[in-house]
């Protein structure tokens, strides 16, 4: 049997349910995978060790003593360091926040531990979630374990980290232009981005309303939509939370693909991108085929304002949410977050009303698009992970900004809050991971669970881990 730590919720579980491994044995098996690791991969900014064994402790003895066992008993999750956790700091990645200790847990924490889960930390960030490396000048920069010179994506840039290497099971990131599925990309694991609405972000430190998406980061699809069916439902404490019913996420997970029609949208996601990247996805799409998919290519011509709408939306709410911290405490704030907000600061309301209008033309063309497709079908990041000083890539020879190139090809599903999931799907000469994204209609999460299990279940790029 592999280690414990190396396995996935799902085999782990099931172990639990057989009373062949017990939760204290499973926390212990991650608690020295932190020891030996972290010095290396800088992923949590908390590590709860003592709590998490405390737990561990009593849910053994509710295993012992023949309780109701849930898929996720026991199961050691790490939280980005934005959820609130009582009595546990909170920092959102910041100086400003460093000493901030909320009273009560966020919902879907809440929510997560009725299940059994034992929280296992606090996870690295880029700072307020305000951008996609995850170098944080506080708290210093996540590393990729695949290359530990390389930066993990962000802002949910610990979360990949830990769950790449098996620091912990699974991790709850949160996505306003990926921030899920570009560090999942770069990591090599699944991201899932829900529908904007489908789990609460009550107790969530926000940064932009309107986009904010709260979803799980996993080694497994199956994981994925067991976290998601654990965290997802309405919550009146959350102003954009959707009264839609609970669903089994993973009810369509081993079914054929072979009624589904898969749309591979031709502007934009291949405009700037490398050569391997785009044979990957191409790969992709084969296999998709061979499944018995239907795969076609179409057009969103909206797709090439993309970048302009969601950046004008996000920086103005994220510049409102920091108001008073750019006003009072700006020198705390790293330069990089400070010149977004900054400019999101001296964004007119004009600016703001146009992007909402013209998110709406987005959001329209979309929509009709997904009347005729299950799936769209993209790569997730145009290339492999830069080095964390690696300030430009060169992409078929042309140099390009590296941090503008990490969330270019995730922000398009944040403007319509379409479900949205980031699988492995092959590596760079380098061996560093690529992305497939799957994307599909508003609250039809396990149609796109059902398509990724399946390309999943036809390769092996799930199944290899960072040697680390």
């Amino acid at each position: 049997m592999p280690q414990l730590w190396a396995m996935s919720i799902g085999e782990v579980s099931r172990l639990i349910h057989a009373r062949e491994v017990s939760p204290i044995e499973l926390i212990e098996s991650h608690l020295e995978r932190i020891e030996t690791t972290e010095g290396r991969l800088n992923s949590f900014i908390t590590v709860l060790a003592e709590e998490a064994t405390e737990l561990a402790i009593e849910a053994t003895q509710d295993v012992s003593n023949g309780g109701e066992l849930g898929p996720l008993h026991g199961i050691p999750i790490g939280l980005k360091d934005l959820y609130d956790t009582a009595g546990t700091t909170t920092t959102v990645g910041s100086q400003i926040y460093r000493d901030r200790i909320p009273g009560s847990d966020a919902t879907v924490v809440t929510k997560l531990r009725k299940a059994g889960a034992i929280i296992i930390g606090k996870l690295q960030m880029h700072e307020f979630a305000l951008g996609a490396t995850s170098v944080n000048p506080h708290y210093g920069p996540a590393r990729n374990p695949w290359d530990l010179s390389r930066i993990t994506g962000g802002s949910s840039g610990g979360s990949g980290s830990s769950v790449a290497s098996g620091q912990c099971m699974g991790a709850l990131g949160t996505d306003t232009g990926g921030s899920i599925r570009i560090p999942a990309g770069l990591c090599g694991i699944v991201g899932l981005k829900p529908t904007f609405g489908r789990v609460s972000r009550h107790g969530v430190f926000p940064l932009s309303w309107t986009m904010d998406t709260v979803g799980p980061m996993t080694r497994t699809v199956e994981d994925s939509a067991t976290l998601l069916s654990a965290t997802a439902g309405f919550d009146p404490l959350d102003p954009g939370s959707a009264n839609v019913p609970i669903e089994d996420f993973a009810v369509n997970i081993g079914k054929d693909v072979s009624k589904m029609k898969i749309g591979v949208p031709q502007e934009y996601f291949y405009d700037i991108i490398s050569e391997e990247v785009a044979g990957a996805v191409q790969a992709a799409q084969e296999v998709f085929l061979g499944l018995g998919a239907k795969v076609e290519s179409i057009s969103i011509p909206s797709l090439t304002h993309s970048l302009a709408i969601s950046g004008t939306i996000m920086l103005a709410e994220a510049a409102s949410v920091h108001e008073e911290n750019l006003k009072e405490r700006a020198s705390q704030i790293g330069d990089d977050v400070r010149l977004r907000l900054t400019q999101g600061a001296l964004l007119s309301a004009s600016d703001y009303l146009k992007a909402q209008r013209a998110r709406t033309e987005f959001n329209k063309q979309v929509n009709q698009i997904l009347q005729q497709f299950d799936v769209l079908l993209s790569p997730t990041i145009a290339v492999g992970a830069p080095k964390i000083d690696e300030k430009t890539v060169l992409v078929n020879e042309a140099e390009h900004p590296a941090l503008a190139l990490m969330p270019r090809l995730t922000r398009p599903h944040n403007i319509c809050g379409i479900p949205t999931i980031s699988i492995p799907c092959g590596f760079t000469r380098e061996g560093m991971p690529i992305g497939l994204q799957l994307a599909g209609r508003a609250f039809a999460e396990k149609d796109i669970i059902q398509a990724a299990y399946a390309y999943e279940n036809a390769t092996n790029w799930s199944t290899v881990r960072p040697q680390l």
